[in-house]
């Protein structure tokens, strides 16, 4: 084979390689950030929100009963709390973002629930001056445990802070980008940088050598290359600030309980595209597999007219 013959094959050897080998570092490294976005959004932030919503039914319940007189204080809104309160663990339950455990801890905060609505209701039916009434209000606050010291166990509100924390870890998990993702994208920008200018590199032989101005497959493929990867840096870059902002709003502990929707279509807005930014990561595949077609379909024409020739 010539010597411009053994160029191009060593050209062709190291797009091939750098190619295939930049495509997989992407795909794993978006795939490291973009695994965890749609999670966040779908399962932790509702999570979240939703033992928030709880919490503050039951706050709002016990107002109530403290509030009402004899005859109000199983009313109509006390039920309409507890209503919201076990619904809202329902949904907690549903997005299982803390596994097994959680699920076990709301099933006994469900308990939990119906013990206090029943001390409650036992004051309720008791006459204004029975000594009982005291009694059972005594027993309900202690299976509440708005009074207790934080971090208590065996009562309904310091085990939702509880279930609270354990979700707000797991979506921290998700938000962070840990130093295995910065070297997996200061890996991507090393080799994105390494292909370009190989591609280009190899038009600039390629025209020199056979006096072509452009060889249209080759700039193709640098073409998808150049643009490609700073698309999904950005998608990146875009996701992981969202994810960020989301995971500072659910932070934050609220005591009214109407702040709660208002925090949740915020979420969602931020997050409102995290299922399109992680439907990309197969496009980094497709993409990387074309960058590499086209870089072969381009060079292999040019070898093979050199294949059988001398050296010149």
């Amino acid at each position: 084979m010539s010597t411009t013959g053994r160029a191009l094959t060593r050209r062709l050897r190291l797009l091939v390689v750098v190619g295939t080998v930049t495509t997989l570092v992407l795909f794993l490294a978006y795939r490291g950030v973009h695994d965890d976005t749609v999670p966040l959004s779908t399962a932790s932030t509702p999570g979240i929100l939703a033992v928030d919503t709880a919490q503050g039914a039951m706050r709002e319940a016990h107002r109530v009963v403290r509030d009402s007189g004899p005859e109000g204080d199983t009313s109509g809104e006390f039920h309409t709390q507890i209503s919201v309160a076990q619904q809202s663990l329902a949904v907690a339950a549903s997005e299982n973002v803390t596994g097994l455990a959680g699920r076990h801890d709301l099933q006994t905060l469900t308990g939990l629930i119906a013990v206090y609505s029943g001390w409650v209701e036992r004051r309720g039916r008791e006459p204004d001056d029975s000594p009982l009434r005291a009694a059972y209000l005594h027993y309900a606050e202690k299976v509440l445990g708005l009074e207790a010291e934080p971090g208590t166990d065996g009562d309904i509100m310091n085990r939702l802070e509880a279930l609270r924390a354990e979700q707000l870890a797991e979506a921290r998990r998700q938000a962070a980008f840990p130093w295995q993702l910065w070297l997996g994208w200061s890996t991507v920008a090393v080799l994105y940088v390494v292909l370009c200018g190989a591609l280009l590199e190899t038009q600039r032989f390629l025209r020199r050598r056979f006096r072509r101005p452009v060889q249209l497959r080759l700039l193709a493929a640098t073409a998808v290359c150049a643009l490609g990867v700073p698309v999904l840096a950005w998608h990146t870059l875009s996701a992981h600030r969202a994810m960020t902002d989301s995971l500072a709003e659910v932070s934050v502990e609220r005591d009214d309980p109407a702040a709660v929707p208002d925090v949740a279509d915020e979420v969602h807005g931020a997050l409102a595209d995290a299922g399109f930014w992680a439907s990309l990561s197969d496009w980094v595949l497709l993409g990387g597999a074309v960058v590499v077609a086209l870089t072969v379909w381009g060079l292999w024409p040019r070898i093979a007219e050199y294949r059988f020739r001398g050296p010149r």
